[in-house]
């Protein structure tokens, strides 16, 4: 159903929370979800933005089917505000926000009108939440860059901190300077919640030089399972039931973190505003988040990045050519082995685990794991067991005569005689041990 119109302004910016994640499947929308529940049972104006490509993943987890979303309002069909969505406790739910990175494709006129009814929608809000699309596309980045915290979602699947370092990587790159927080979701407790935040904590330390915020964690239990199943979030369960006391918990350590960074004086709505002025002003530029520094004179560091950035611009337009890619990645790899000490090692390392080797067919894992192996074997021999004493220094026994082969010494001598000049030494060794045939 369509949602009733705020009627309380807030005279102050709202706390904008971007809840992403490096792939699909962490339980990125349902915390989401259970968040912005949470804090509008608090007696929270909440808006939360579905900006998830595969639109109305939001609103059905509570039961609700759009009939239009964002994409409608940006093709004049109707109002933003037509298109808002209610639900318990009084949260509000913009489906299909993704289609707000089409502003930038927009004219100037038609863009600052989309813009400014989210500017005047999301002033409305104490807390306006957006579950991001996964990956790392723009529409995602920029989602990120919007808001004031990215709260990114992880679990203890190894490829799910691959995937979430991949995109704090991505981000830093493209100038994004805040600091993110972790949420790891589908955790057996405590303490394994920490250790899988120390392992993306100490990966960024090393490699990005910055240390992460630890949001806390979400536990593994089939109550929450199942209310995805049932379109019955936790958050509308009783506090008192432990499901839905781990997101009051949550709530409260948002609010804390919230409380030690500085309120942002530009919202989404101004955000996206200058990321379509930009576009337009320079429309074959690649779409990155807005950088949070000033213009700084290209540095060895930035000339890097951005020879990286061209190469995987290259190698995302099109399947290239085995051989050019075989060439650049020897290129890069030679030059990474020039200076080969500790930081190259963990870096080999790293780039190995961010594979999908489960893809490989197993005739070709077979075949890499050989040749790993024996790559293995190059780098450290494994340690040989030590021969025998008699090996390394061969012990040579006393001559003897064989009396079983050649009998006894009194005939071999008379044999020997009897031999003629010309006899050959087959024929002769025959003769010694009786298996002359030719021979009576």
């Amino acid at each position: 159903m369509n949602a009733r119109e705020p009627v309380k302004h807030n005279p102050n910016q709202p706390r904008t929370i971007a809840i992403a994640g490096g792939k699909g499947g962490v339980g990125k929308t349902s915390v989401a979800l259970n968040l912005a529940l949470t804090l509008a049972r608090q007696d929270n104006r909440v808006l939360l933005l579905d900006g998830d490509t595969d639109l109305a993943n939001v609103s059905i987890m509570v039961g609700l089917y759009p009939r239009k979303t964002l994409a409608n309002v940006m093709a004049g069909e109707c109002r933003l505000e037509d298109v808002i969505l209610e639900t318990d406790y009084g949260l509000h739910i913009v489906p299909g926000a993704s289609g707000v990175q089409e502003c930038m494709d927009m004219g100037p006129t038609e863009s600052l009108r989309i813009l400014r009814a989210l500017y005047n929608l999301e002033n409305r809000y104490d807390y306006v939440i957006t579950d991001t699309a996964a990956g790392l596309q723009a529409a995602g980045l920029h989602m990120i860059a919007a808001t004031e915290l990215a709260c990114m979602v992880v679990t203890p699947d190894p490829a799910s901190l691959t995937d979430a370092f991949s995109l704090i990587k991505v981000l830093r790159r493209r100038g994004y300077n805040r600091i993110p927080s972790i949420l790891v979701n589908m955790a057996q407790g405590a303490s394994q919640a920490r250790s899988v935040f120390q392992r993306l904590d100490a990966a960024a330390q090393r490699h990005l030089g910055i240390s992460l915020h630890y949001m806390g964690g979400i536990w593994r239990d089939e109550t929450l399972r199942q209310s995805v199943l049932n379109q019955k979030p936790v958050a509308l369960l009783p506090v008192s039931d432990p499901s839905c006391r781990q997101f009051h918990t949550l709530a409260d350590m948002l609010d804390v973190r919230l409380s030690q960074l500085p309120r942002r004086k530009a919202g989404i709505a101004a955000y996206w505003h200058k990321v379509s002025k930009r576009e337009s002003a320079n429309p074959k530029a690649l779409g990155k988040p807005e950088p949070q520094t000033g213009n700084e004179t290209p540095s060895l560091k930035h000339r890097c990045l951005k020879a990286v950035d061209e190469i995987e611009a290259v190698f995302s337009e099109a399947p290239v050519d085995p051989l050019l890619r075989y060439e650049a990645f020897t290129r890069l790899f030679a030059l990474l082995g020039s200076t080969l000490d500790s930081d190259v090692i963990e870096i080999i390392q790293t780039g190995l685990g961010a594979f999908q080797w489960e893809n490989l067919s197993p005739e070709r894992k077979s075949h890499l794991a050989i040749h790993l192996r024996d790559l293995a074997d190059q780098i450290s021999p494994p340690a040989q067991e030590p021969q025998s004493r008699e090996l390394i220094h061969p012990v040579l026994r006393e001559p003897f005569y064989d009396r079983i082969s050649f009998g006894e010494q009194d005939r071999l001598v008379r044999v020997l005689k009897e031999q003629p000049a010309d006899i050959s030494l087959d024929q002769l060794l025959r003769s010694l041990s009786g298996n002359d045939q030719g021979r009576s």
